[in-house]
């Protein structure tokens, strides 16, 4: 017979057979079990991206619609004042407002074909509109009706990029630098508007080369290179995902990750993106536009104070203290005036995911609203228009304003990209586009060279802004580092108050 014993001791046991020979019946068996020794450490390391900074793969993403957005604020300067040796096309309220009709077409236009066309069709079609508009400017610079039909092609061009971009940028980038990523709508237009502010003032008129022209030719190299990065661009993983096609998804994911792409990260990319599509499609157009209310009112709010940022008065007021001080425009003021704004747009793309976008535009803001009710008061009384001393605190009062105001305007983009829900976003994002250019037109409309026009406007404008530090510091939600998802959630949050 075979008697066996079974008897349980620590590790490290190991089996143990006794065996002795006889008669067959003698033959007996123990074995001790034990715990099995625990497998050998594995370690495992998992790369995320968590950088401040974008990888390589989102910012080629948006360097078209970037360098676009440069001729695109050399064109909102043109229209706001900055085409001072054109005066015959400066002195019309057409060639001013045209660029803006053009944005509200091209934005229309864009917010109801965003969904189902790839992003590199938008920054290839405004890309060769602008570069139409520019070489309008270089082959006919003295003719009144060609210059302003290029102006209106040129705004369709930005209006096309702009929805697209905003949508195209919250997506692509992370939840670490998303707020950089969408930032270089504003710093692309901040640059734009600092060439042409300076090229413009500091512009000697006894050269041969008119300075319509030289507009152009900036415009005709920002526009092919423009051309050229749409190439690199890589479509956001979102949009694949609503085609139903994974593997462009999951490709797209591996190129914008860059060094950062894991397997394990990848798929952990996968799966949110995918959620993010899956609770959007859940819902109907009627839901989310209910829940969109308060999102849109707040970003309205908000988009509307970028226009203020940079308007009519606040060139004309520039150009005539600066005028008045120095005996000509030529000076070093509208220099300055150009480049604070470049500055604090720079600043703000580096903080935006550190520091936070309501901190940061509470600060702008905030600053915005003294600058503007200070020369609110120089101007209540009109005989400060021909004091030096006041003309001088005004021109040095704009320069400030326009510091702050790049501060300011960065933060809207990355709130425009995370606050509406997915199926209505590109429809809220072109209407507060839109918003945003009428106020440009109105204030171009209703603009008067005056002491007593320049009161009004400071004082209404200074107001607003002011009581617009108290509304944003109340409803505004800080969503650094947030999922679109989450963003999303806040937004839809009455009032906010958390600034950290």
């Amino acid at each position: 017979m075979t008697t066996t014993y079974v008897t349980a001791g620590p590790y490290p046991a190991q089996q143990t057979t006794y065996i002795t020979t006889g008669p067959p019946q003698g033959q007996t068996t123990y074995i001790n079990t034990g715990i099995p020794p625990p497998p050998p450490p594995v370690v495992v390391v998992t790369a995320s991206n968590t950088g401040r900074w974008a990888t390589s793969g989102q910012a080629f993403s948006g360097t078209a619609a970037t360098l676009l957005f440069v001729y695109g604020g050399m064109d909102l300067a043109q229209g706001l004042g900055w085409s001072l040796n054109e005066s015959v096309f400066n002195s019309t309220m057409e060639f001013q407002y045209s660029w803006f009709f053009g944005v509200i077409i091209g934005a229309f236009v864009s917010a109801l074909t965003v969904s189902f066309l790839p992003k590199m069709i938008f920054y290839g079609l405004g890309g060769v509109m602008n570069l139409i508009d520019a070489i309008i400017f270089v082959s006919a610079p003295y003719q009144y009706e060609s210059i302003l039909a290029a102006r209106y092609v040129g705004g369709v061009g930005i209006g096309l990029i702009t929805v697209p971009f905003l949508i195209h940028a919250a997506e692509v980038a992370s939840s670490s630098n998303r707020g950089s990523c969408c930032a270089m709508e504003q710093y692309g237009l901040a640059l734009g508007i600092a060439i042409q502010v300076i090229y413009d003032a500091e512009w000697n008129t006894s050269l041969d080369m008119t300075i319509n022209r030289v507009h152009g030719i900036f415009g005709i190299v920002f526009s092919a290179c423009a051309l050229g990065s749409v190439a690199v661009n890589s479509e956001s993983p979102i949009f694949y995902i609503r085609q139903n096609q994974e593997n462009k998804a999951r490709d797209s994911i591996k190129r914008l990750m860059g060094a950062y792409w894991t397997r394990e990260a990848g798929d952990q990319a996968y799966e949110e993106a995918k959620l993010y599509v899956v609770e959007g499609s859940s819902q109907g157009y009627g839901e989310q536009l209910g829940e969109s209310i308060m999102p849109f009112l707040k970003l309205l709010l908000f988009r509307c104070f970028v226009a203020f940022s940079f308007s009519m008065p606040l060139s004309q007021s520039e150009q005539y203290s600066t005028t008045f001080v120095y005996f000509t425009v030529d000076a070093w003021p509208p220099i300055i005036f150009g480049i604070l704004r470049l500055i604090g747009a720079l600043i703000t793309i580096g903080v935006l995911d550190t520091v936070g976008r309501k901190f940061v535009s509470l600060l702008g803001l905030l600053c915005m609203a003294g600058l503007m009710l200070g020369m609110a008061g120089v101007y209540g009384d009109y005989s400060h228009v021909y004091d030096y001393y006041y003309m001088w605190q005004i021109c040095r009062l704009g320069m400030a304003f326009q510091f702050f105001a790049g501060l300011f305007v960065c933060s809207s983009s990355a709130y425009l990209g995370e606050a509406f829900p997915m199926r209505v976003k590109p429809f809220l994002i072109g209407l507060i586009v839109c918003f945003e250019q009428v106020i440009h037109i109105i204030v171009i409309v209703t603009f008067s060279s005056s002491a007593a026009y320049y009161y009004r406007y400071y004082v209404a404008v200074g107001i607003i802004l002011a009581v617009g530090v108290v509304v944003v510091a109340a409803i505004m939600p800080e969503t650094r580092g947030m999922t679109l998802r989450q963003a999303g959630a806040r937004f839809r949050r009455v009032h906010d108050v958390m600034a950290y």
